[in-house]
């Protein structure tokens, strides 16, 4: 075979092949949701007159043909490992790894987004709580980046500055340092999240901020279930899974859980155990995403209520509270919005803890 022959052979390979890829992707079955992922895949857009001419239908098409391409996760899985193991990029798509772990880069730290964050704390203030006999306490989680992007050449939040700045914003609320009760080992390795089991040296400092006690008497329990974090479909590698644990007690077993996410009162587990073999495992504490939680602790030795306005790092961080006080209440402002808190939740003399990690403070628009 001559050269010419070679060239028409190869270009005919070509062409079958991204015509079978073509009429693969036209009539497949339409993906609807990416469990790597955890999201909703582009479905075709819609094509109206109005559609073309605003450009819409272009826009959403070509989000459709990225989320719709034939052995998309493959494709993902080559192209992180390309860029980590042949171009030796230290990030893709904004995840890093360093000693094992994996996390995002968050970065620059935004000042509209505190604003944003201190204007929605300054409402619940002036609506709920000024005037009241409430003690207020506000804490900062750190997201993973913290203990590993600087020291590793990435760009970082300037963390001082922006506990300084929502400090100076909040001035009414009493703040609680629990970041140097934290390090690397306390957080999922494949996770956004921190690991409950590590959490007590947290707990007790909020709980002596707060004036309770707690026993620190829990039994770790470990799932046999293997733990993918959300960057695992993220980042699109076969990386290891973590191990997923809870404490309990006889004082957790003994609590009522009520779940007020959907209007109607319904009862929940403190530890859902069939969330570990759902798409997202760290929903098994407190029912992951929920706009009100109540829990009632019989055992309590107080009548003291606590109420946390949270993000999802404190689904696993308020079980190791609960034993302080006869009733808890959660709310979580991104599903809850504020203007109707007060339908669900009458302050008085109650604690009440704001605490945020730094990944929603530097982007709070989704609180209500």
């Amino acid at each position: 075979m001559n050269a010419k022959q070679r060239s028409v052979l190869l270009t005919i390979l070509m062409a079958a092949m991204l015509l079978g890829i073509s009429l693969w992707a036209w009539c497949k079955p339409v993906d609807r949701f990416s469990e790597s992922e955890r999201r909703v895949l582009q479905p075709f857009p819609k094509l109206t007159a109005d559609t073309l001419r605003t450009g819409k239908f272009m826009e959403e098409f070509e989000s459709y043909s990225l989320d719709q391409f034939p052995f998309r996760d493959a494709f993902r899985t080559l192209k992180a490992l390309t860029v980590f193991k042949v171009f030796f990029q230290k990030d893709n798509n904004d995840l890093f790894i360093e000693d094992g772990y994996v996390s995002k880069l968050n970065y620059p730290l935004r000042d509209e987004m505190l604003e944003h964050a201190a204007e929605r704390f300054q409402y619940l203030y002036d609506n709920y709580l000024a005037g009241t006999d409430a003690k207020l306490y506000f804490s900062v989680v750190p997201d993973k980046s913290y203990f590993l992007a600087q020291e590793n050449g990435f760009l970082t939040l300037d963390y001082d500055a922006l506990v300084a700045k929502m400090r100076e914003k909040t001035p009414y609320l009493e703040y609680v340092n629990i970041i140097d009760k934290l390090n690397l080992q306390n957080y999922y390795r494949t996770d956004t999240h921190w690991r409950q089991e590590t959490l007590l040296p947290v707990a007790n400092t909020l709980a002596e901020a707060m004036g309770v006690s707690l026993s620190d008497e829990y039994e770790v329990k470990t799932l046999s279930e293997p733990f993918y974090g959300v960057y695992v479909g993220q980042s699109a590698l076969p990386l290891s899974p973590d191990t997923l644990s809870y404490l309990t007690s006889e004082t957790l077993e003994g609590c009522t859980v009520t779940s007020y996410d959907t209007g109607v009162p319904q009862s929940v587990p403190m530890y859902d155990l069939a969330a570990a073999g759902s798409a997202d495992p760290y929903e098994l504490f407190l029912n992951g995403a929920d706009a009100l939680l109540v829990i009632e602790n019989p055992a309590a030795t107080t009548d003291r209520e606590l109420v946390v306005f949270r993000d999802s790092f404190g689904s696993s961080l308020v079980p190791l509270l609960v034993e302080g006080y006869a009733k808890v209440t959660l709310i979580d402002a991104r599903y809850l919005n504020s203007a109707y808190l007060g339908n669900f939740v009458e302050f008085d003399d109650q604690d009440v803890l704001f605490l945020y990690s730094t990944l929603l403070l530097n982007d709070s628009l989704s609180l209500k």
